[in-house]
């Protein structure tokens, strides 16, 4: 059986991000997401209901949301559900948490104060790497004609 596991979210930081390292020194940042859906109800009255999520960031991306990010800040955060489970010390129940894992991270608006406080202006920062595409073959030496600008990709 097929199965497949994506998150896309778009909210607000709960809170300043955890920036932390793992011994072997890969960079963990754990953020606290606030997703906020408006909808209408049929007196015809605004409601909104807030959702808040747990993330762990990791790598490279986990060091520019702990640098560049702060309560209050949009982002957009793709990733895959996990799953945490535990047993709760105090009361011996078992615990559980459902979470994401971020893939890729998109800082989204442009920081307040129009940049200070080490925080990017441009309206996207960086986004996790990604492997890059395979590259078009050179044109051969020996073919006849030039290439076309109709064949550019972009």
């Amino acid at each position: 059986m097929a199965s497949f596991n994506k998150v896309i979210l778009v909210g607000n930081l709960t809170r300043d991000p955890e920036l932390r390292y793992t011994p072997k020194g890969t960079a963990i940042a754990k953020i606290g997401l606030a997703v906020n859906r408006v909808w209408t109800n049929e007196a015809g009255e605004k409601k909104e209901e807030v959702t808040f999520v747990d993330v762990d960031v990791f790598g490279r991306t986990a060091e520019n949301v702990g640098q560049y990010m702060r309560k209050g800040r949009p982002i957009l955060i793709e990733g895959r559900l996990r799953l945490d489970q535990w047993d709760d010390k105090q009361t011996g129940q078992k615990k559980s948490k459902l979470g994401v894992v971020a893939e890729t991270v998109q800082f989204l608006g442009s920081a307040p104060g129009g940049g200070e406080g080490g925080a990017p202006s441009a309206p996207a920062a960086p986004r996790a790497a990604r492997p890059a595409a395979p590259a078009a073959p050179a044109p051969d030496a020996s073919d006849s004609e030039p290439p076309h600008d109709d064949d550019v990709p972009f």
